[in-house]
């Protein structure tokens, strides 16, 4: 894995994080226990803080940078899917953001709340526990959330990461 302190900024992974050997991450970026970042993802803490919680997954090829003074806040038992991109935003716990979604400064994603796919959640928009937004720019629909599907994915990355901390290895160059 491919980890950079900047300057006196200095990134801090739980011990039973799996960071893949592809992923960057830079500066002040904390990960949580049993969370799991995946190959291509980036995540620069460069002008502000990066906070992943726990058993939380970040997906192939996402992108999560912050502002100075606007952290980007990832609870537990979120699921962000491939090729996301998350900048000064907050992400409540048990919350899943869908590949190829974009959540922008400010806003906040509820407990329990989806993104779906190729959305774009705007600056300083509050999409509601429970809610689903969708579509670019994204409209939310209360209460639509489905739940059950974010507590699986959850799930089935910290489990797919005790698999590849183990099990995975390089075989070339």
């Amino acid at each position: 894995m491919t980890i950079y302190a900047y300057g006196d900024r200095v990134p801090v992974i739980h011990e039973t994080a799996f960071v893949h050997p592809d992923a960057v991450i830079i500066g002040s970026v904390t990960i949580g226990a049993e969370s799991t970042i995946w190959p291509g993802a980036v995540l620069r803490g460069d002008d502000g803080e990066i906070i992943i919680g726990a058993r939380t997954s970040i997906q192939d090829n996402t992108v999560i940078h912050t502002m100075p003074n606007q952290p980007t806040i990832v609870g537990d038992d979120c699921v962000i899917g491939h090729i996301v991109h998350l900048e000064s935003c907050t992400i409540a716990n048990s919350a899943q953001v869908s590949s190829g979604a974009i959540v922008l400064h400010r806003a906040v994603v509820g407990t329990g709340a989806i993104v779906a796919a190729n959305s774009v959640v705007l600056n300083d928009t509050i999409v509601p526990p429970g809610a689903l937004a969708v579509g670019s720019p994204a409209t939310i629909k209360e209460g639509r959330a489905r739940s059950i599907e974010i507590e699986m994915g959850a799930l089935i990355y910290v489990e797919k990461g005790k698999k590849f901390r183990t099990d995975l290895r390089k075989i070339s160059d």
